[in-house]
């Protein structure tokens, strides 16, 4: 039996990799879009016995480590690769004195999960992600202001990792208008938007609704800013389900998984 040894991964790997990450999806897979901004950000972990055999990208942000992008080759999944990239991603954020790992599994992915939770991840939040088609909506009431109980808010989505939200980044948010507010009947629905670092004209934004009538107007001015602004998509990940909407899709749910360092 050939030992794992977990390194950097590098420009020279690339190759290798995108081979065994081609079919990881029905529609395929997104690495091979989303590997030069993880070299350029360092903490891709490769996993080679000896060749190439397994991946894993972790980001440091905050008090969190966000690990993504676990890809195993067919031939030696179930040897327990995938946690010993996650350990190594763990091992790192403890050096940086870091204090909790997270990571975003599909709710139907019970192998996954399985195996996070055998690393002592637990289920913190489930996470449903939305689709909506930019077009001209003028009808929508929203003001752009901080939320006034903003601790209720953990995370907003960014590229796809859950961030942490703080006061310094509310406050940024705030400046440039990143933040939607609509409130009827003393029920508010809230939106952080942001845009996609990797890929063009692509919008993101992480609702926290409280009714279906707020959610209504932040969805109608979600649509039409995607349409003013030019954007090809607009993603929704939210913790609520939505109501219909016109051209809203309901895609796919997460479990946001979370694991205590300390």
């Amino acid at each position: 039996m050939i030992n794992l040894r977990i390194r950097e991964a590098n420009n020279s790997d690339k190759s290798s990799v995108l081979k065994f990450c081609q079919n990881t999806f029905s529609w395929g897979d997104y690495v091979e879009h989303v590997w030069d901004f993880w070299i350029s950000e360092g903490n891709l972990f490769l996993g080679q016995k000896p060749g190439p055999v397994g991946i894993c990208h972790a980001f440091y942000s905050g008090n969190q480590v966000w690990i993504e992008g676990i890809r195993i080759e067919s031939a030696f999944r179930r040897q327990n690769i995938a946690s010993e990239l996650v350990k190594h991603a763990e091992i790192t954020g403890l050096a940086k004195n870091l204090s909790f790992s997270y990571m975003l599994i599909d709710t139907e992915n019970s192998v996954s999960v399985s195996m996070a939770q055998s690393l002592n991840y637990e289920i913190f939040q489930t996470w449903n992600f939305y689709s909506i088609e930019p077009k001209s909506n003028p009808n929508y009431n929203v003001t752009f202001e901080k939320p006034h109980d903003s601790k209720s808010f953990s995370h907003y989505v960014k590229s796809w990792r859950w961030l942490p939200i703080d006061a310094v980044t509310l406050e940024s948010f705030y400046e440039q208008n990143r933040i939607v507010n609509s409130s009827i009947d003393d029920k508010n629905s809230v939106a952080i938007i942001t845009e996609s670092e990797h890929f063009d004209r692509t919008l993101i934004a992480t609702l926290f609704s409280n009714s279906d009538e707020s959610a209504f107007e932040i969805l109608s001015f979600l649509q039409n800013f995607g349409w003013e602004n030019n954007y090809e998509r607009i993603q929704i990940l939210t913790k609520e389900k939505l109501p219909d909407f016109d051209s809203l899709e309901s895609k796919i749910s997460f479990y946001l998984m979370k694991k205590y360092l300390v």
